[in-house]
């Protein structure tokens, strides 16, 4: 183990190159040497040692603007993970169908963490554009896909998501912790969740559970479209039938919540 002078104690060289590729998110998919520093929390000095490294491993590669990205030896291996393959494999087919219905975008999501990890997304050009993506991380409060997952999630998630602030994005954003509780309510009352315009302006979403073979809800279905064009009532039905057809497989095929990319807090 070394010491590193930004770092105020000691530590290994597989933390610091933890560091760096952390320090790269959907924002900041390349960054110069300094950003990279500061992100680390890394020296300069050792953050260009092992940034050059992984450079030389496929893991970063040089960034157009001399600094560092996303090396696809990285993607290579992260593809290699199976741990949530067989529920994408078994969904894409609904997804697609739901999308073709629809024309709209249509998302997967499982709880990691306290957030939604979106591992999936159908999408076209008449969609409308949307912050979700594959890969990324949205609030729970303030999604469809979130307050699906956040519905039937363990009361100490729930708890830790109030506590630590419910962030308003929009004007629409449920801030009232007492508001959320008897959201999620009517959610788990309902089969399906609603979210407008909460997380992104000109956007709403209709979210229903996807339940694996023990009855717990390892992931959530959403689609995505304009308020203009949508009816929760006319949508709602759609998700629902097409989560209800991704559950049936899953459960057919034995699937648990633990065969999903997350399956909590402490993931």
């Amino acid at each position: 183990m070394t010491k590193d002078a930004d770092s105020g104690g000691r530590r290994s060289v597989a933390s610091k190159v933890v560091a760096i590729l952390d320090a790269f998110q959907p924002g900041a998919t390349e960054m110069s040497l300094n950003e990279l520093s500061r992100r680390s929390g890394l020296a300069t000095s050792t953050a260009y040692r092992h940034a050059n490294e992984l450079v030389e491993g496929g893991l970063l590669e040089p960034g157009q603007h001399g600094g560092y990205r996303i090396g696809l030896r990285l993607w290579e291996i992260g593809s290699l993970a199976r741990r949530g393959l067989a529920l994408r494999d078994l969904a894409a087919p609904y997804m697609l169908d739901l999308y073709e219905a629809t024309h709209e975008n249509v998302h997967l999501a499982v709880l990691d963490g306290y957030e939604a990890l979106y591992i999936l997304k159908t999408t076209g050009r008449r969609s409308v554009p949307v912050k979700a993506r594959e890969a990324r991380r949205l609030p729970l409060h303030a999604t469809g896909v979130g307050k699906v997952l956040l519905a039937h999630a363990a009361a100490e998630v729930v708890d830790h998501v109030i506590s630590r602030g419910l962030h308003a994005f929009t004007p629409h954003t449920i801030v009232a912790p007492e508001t959320l509780l008897s959201t999620l309510a009517d959610v788990r009352r309902k089969g399906y969740a609603h979210s407008a315009e909460e997380m992104t302006l000109g956007t709403m979403s209709v979210a229903a559970p996807i339940h694996d073979v023990t009855g717990a809800v390892m992931a959530a279905l959403s689609l995505v479209s304009r308020p203009v064009r949508s009816d929760v009532q006319r949508l709602a039905p759609a998700v629902r039938t097409a989560a209800l057809g991704i559950s049936r497989e899953v459960c057919g095929a034995g699937l648990t919540s633990a065969q999903a990319p997350a399956s909590g807090p402490d993931q």
